[in-house]
């Protein structure tokens, strides 16, 4: 688990109030979040084992994708004619983020 510390987010460029909602709207659904942590968990994953694994419809999950996609949050990658979803940066950062709170105490 990585901590981000004040000094270390001082260093860095702060993202504008609307980059940051666009990032916060693409978890704002239990659904995204299972999908953000499976790609996590299997970096390259298909569509169709997202949609088996989380037991999901296809039209769905394509459409919680597509947001994460919007949001900056996961890419597609082809390999081939497979098409792949891997996280991004930020992706990395906002799973970082919900397992570390995931785990808090009260």
């Amino acid at each position: 688990m990585r901590v981000c510390y004040f000094g270390e987010v001082a260093a860095r460029k702060v993202k504008s109030t609307r980059k940051l909602e666009r990032h916060f709207k693409g978890v704002a659904n239990h659904r995204r979040i299972q999908i953000l942590l499976l790609i996590a968990k299997q970096p390259g994953i298909i569509q169709d084992d997202i949609i088996e694994e989380l037991q999901g419809n296809q039209k769905t999950i394509s459409e919680h994708v597509r947001r994460l996609v919007i949001a900056g949050l996961i890419e597609k990658k082809y390999a081939g004619r497979t098409l792949q979803h891997e996280l991004t940066p930020y992706g990395r950062i906002f799973v970082d983020f919900i397992t570390s709170f995931a785990n808090m105490s009260p």
